[in-house]
């Protein structure tokens, strides 16, 4: 009992002296430091812990207060006016003010004649005024968009900060940021002065960065890593005792996106044979060794309200079907093309694989094209030279943003698909105030997307997260990120 004593004691002066620190492994460099540029949702899951909005969701999906204490939004919906937290500060050290909330915000919109880095906020944002007095920010939309509330969730940043935002980022969230070494790791340190009393409840996290999912595992059960988010299902067999698993639903959905603009893809004809040919549940089955849930559309089940039940069995498994629809489109003895696929996601390589036995039934010649993640982004994202890939749409906190990837002008739209009555129907959607009639366009949006089959639309692939016995406090969000602020040792 005594020696049991002495070492609890011994343990506790370490870490008072020494502080404790978290190691996470994450697969992929992020894109950029500035969060107001990045567009990787790997960026985000890390960067998380460092910036914050003027609201904050958590991990049940709700919009919390954070930069801002308290909001008001007038009755036509066009007016929102966010009164700043007392005495909260940025990571240098400098209290936030009005004027920094603004310089986001126009920045973001392109209100200060920059290009403007979020979409909706370049489109529906009319001005955004400051009042020192009250310690206010006023914006006024163009349109009223039940939806919009979301958007202030994007970064408040320092304007003194601007021009080193890409090297020395600086934000309010829990974790100030320390360094990044592509290849290698992002290290952040706890903020002192965070303005949540209690958090973070760890001085250090590294995010580790280790494209090799074999070389990942081997790290963790060494003991290198304490967290390992997405661990491969097939994995879990080996990892032994000691250790704790958390699984479950998050809002993610896993695709094969085809290129609408490129031949043969741009016959409805032939993404709906490629619908027909692939068995969901035996991709479901062996790639996630049933740990995923089946989609018909861009939506997960997690986005209860929003969520089109029935659409998951549209395009049940109908070689016969598909045979026929291929040689209607001209094709009687199928096609060949490429599957690119950043290897970096091996779950995304694995599916891949599965793909490629299923469309041989039908006479297509699949090859895989495996792609470093940044090839991926500038090639396939960016300029849209592609087939066919195999990536993760990440979830959002509204259907708005979750549906606008397909909208015709929308600048991510890397499917390249246009449907004027989805766009038309996507504006209605957009613009109504009532929230019931809103839901409902929003519903109907995804039969649209199901019957035009820009995509197949394959599952919502379970979030299992292995970590050593002794961590708790750690919290699955409906979409990517890695909220550390939360999570201690026992």
């Amino acid at each position: 009992m005594k020696k049991s004593i002495i070492f609890l004691s011994f343990i506790l002066l370490f870490l008072s002296v020494f502080g404790s620190s978290l190691t996470v492994r994450i697969p992929q460099n992020i894109d950029f430091l500035d969060p107001h540029k990045a567009a990787a949702s790997g960026t985000d899951e890390v960067m998380f812990n460092v910036f914050e909005g003027l609201l904050k969701p958590d991990s049940q999906g709700n919009l919390n207060p954070a930069v801002a204490e308290n909001y008001t939004i007038s009755q036509d919906g066009l007016t929102f006016k966010f009164f700043i937290r007392k005495n909260i500060k940025f990571h240098d050290g400098s209290y936030v003010t009005p004027d920094d909330v603004k310089y986001s915000l126009e920045r973001l919109s392109g209100l200060d004649g920059g290009p403007g880095y979020n979409s909706a906020m370049i489109s529906t944002i009319k001005s955004v005024t400051a009042d020192k007095n009250d310690n206010s920010v006023t914006v006024i939309l163009k349109t009223a968009d039940t939806n919009f509330l979301s958007n202030f969730t994007k970064a408040v940043i320092p304007r003194h900060n601007d021009q080193y935002q890409n090297s020395k980022p600086i934000g309010t969230g829990p974790f100030k940021f320390i360094s990044y070494q592509p290849d290698q790791n992002i290290l952040l340190e706890k903020f002192k002065d965070y303005w949540k009393t209690g958090y973070p409840k760890v001085d250090k996290v590294e995010f580790k960065i280790i494209s090799d999912e074999q070389a990942a595992l081997l790290s963790f059960m060494a003991g290198n890593i304490d967290i390992y988010p997405r661990i491969p299902a097939q994995m879990l067999d080996i990892l032994g005792n000691n250790i704790k698993i958390i699984s479950g639903g998050q809002n993610l959905v896993q695709l094969m996106a085809m290129n609408n603009a490129r031949k043969p893809f741009d016959d409805i004809r032939v993404r709906q044979a490629v619908n027909y040919a692939l068995n969901k549940d035996e991709i479901i089955e062996l790639a996630a060794l049933g740990y995923g849930t089946k989609l018909g559309s861009n939506m997960s089940p997690v986005m209860a309200k929003y969520y089109q039940e029935g659409l998951e069995n549209y395009y049940s498994t109908n070689t016969e079907k598909a045979k026929e629809l291929l040689k209607e489109a001209g094709y009687p003895k199928g096609f060949s093309t490429t599957i690119t696929v950043p290897s970096v996601y091996q779950f995304h390589v694995d599916t891949a694989q599965i793909i490629v036995e299923q469309l041989k039934k039908v006479g297509i010649n699949a090859k895989i094209e495996l792609v470093e993640w940044g090839v991926w982004l500038d090639r396939v994202y960016a300029g849209r030279d592609y087939d066919t890939t195999i990536i993760g749409f990440t979830g959002k906190l509204s259907a708005y943003d979750v549906l606008k990837r397909y909208e015709s002008g929308y600048s991510r739209n890397f499917m390249n698909y246009k449907s004027e009555v989805f766009d038309n129907m996507f504006k209605k959607a957009y613009a109504e105030i009532d929230d019931k009639i809103s839901t409902d366009l929003y519903k109907e949006l995804q039969v649209i997307l199901t019957e035009d089959a820009p995509a197949v639309f394959i599952m919502d692939p379970n979030f299992i997260i292995a970590m050593d016995e002794n961590i708790d406090g750690y919290e699955i969000y409906p979409y990517y990120v890695q909220d550390m602020s939360t999570v201690y040792f026992k």
